[in-house]
């Protein structure tokens, strides 16, 4: 079952004294199944944001369509079901921790002993029970990271949209909150995210997918995006005569030197070329092996091509 369904979104913003519209989401479309982590990932200024605002219903849009659980996008008998992490929340500086999530938790009609309850969990599950009665003013941002997902959290959404879950937290918060999006995913939740933590989204996200320029140009499982990923080799030569570098100058070979070896880095259309060149020079090779195609592969590859190009489906 499909839980989200963007379709052509588009969005104009009036700029400027004169109003002139600028188009920042230019036919967005995707969509989201029940019970997977889709990893929403793109440069800064893409439209990650404002396409969460439009989904949220938090900005109109100027065509194209948004369903949530097969409604219109802002039906409120579907916003009960959503739990929401802006980019850089921001709360009122006099409340505690604790009386943020009570507050969130009565606009979702959660009240009594149900709420208390639900307080204790959370707090605990975001480890900041030590500062329910500290006022969100005196908050680092890691903090207040923390107690953001605890109000996405509060009315047990089925679904959850997290702008930048990780940002401002240290690692060993990274990989809290990174457990706790994986066990939300486990109870069945659907969740979709963004975050520029680009090995997060690797390690946590079912499918993926790029935005560039207000357009998404791919979409699809990790493994069948990476496919079209070339692999890079790494080979390791003892430290040897620098006429091995001089040989492959006409070659796209990145150099180093690294504790008495040479290493060298390129692609795969040329390894077969680099190990002529290097053992005709008699060169000792060490070691040559793949390294891992990865999402950031992927990213560096589709901004080169879709710098102002077309959308690709």
């Amino acid at each position: 079952m499909i839980v989200l369904k963007v379709d052509n979104l588009i969005k104009d913003y009036p700029t400027g004294f004169l109003r002139k519209k600028v188009r920042v989401l230019k036919g967005v479309s995707f969509f989201v199944n029940r019970g997977e982590i889709f990893g929403f990932v793109g440069p800064n200024g893409a439209g990650k944001t404002t396409t969460f605002k439009a989904v949220l219903g938090f900005v109109g849009i100027t065509g194209g369509s948004v369903s949530i659980m097969g409604r219109p996008a802002g039906d409120v008998s579907v916003k009960k079901h959503i739990g929401y992490l802006p980019e850089n929340p921001y709360f009122y500086d006099y409340l505690t921790g604790e009386e943020l999530l009570r507050y969130m938790g009565q606009l979702h009609g959660i009240n009594g002993k149900a709420l208390l309850k639900r307080i204790d969990e959370l707090l605990e599950k975001v480890n900041m029970t030590h500062a329910r009665k500290v006022q969100l003013r005196k908050y680092s941002k890691g903090m207040l990271q923390r107690i953001g997902i605890a109000q996405a959290l509060i009315n047990d959404p089925e679904f959850l949209i997290l702008d930048e879950p990780m940002s401002g937290l240290d690692p060993i918060g990274q990989r809290e909150i990174r457990e706790l999006i994986l066990e939300e995913r486990k109870k069945g939740k659907t969740i979709i995210l963004s975050s520029h933590i680009l090995s997060d989204v690797e390690t946590m996200c079912d499918r993926v997918g790029v935005i560039i320029g207000g357009r998404v140009v791919r979409t699809g499982e990790l493994g069948e995006l990476l496919e079209d990923i070339h692999t890079d080799y790494e080979m390791l030569l003892r430290d040897t005569d620098l006429e091995v570098v001089d040989r492959l100058g006409d070659l796209k070979v990145k150099v180093e030197k690294r504790a008495g070896f040479i290493v060298l880095r390129f692609d795969e259309d040329i390894k077969s070329r680099v190990i002529e060149v290097v053992s005709s020079l008699g060169a000792d090779i060490v070691s040559l092996y793949p390294l891992r195609k990865s999402l950031e592969g992927l990213f560096v590859k589709e901004m080169g091509q879709n710098s102002g190009g077309e959308q690709k489906r």
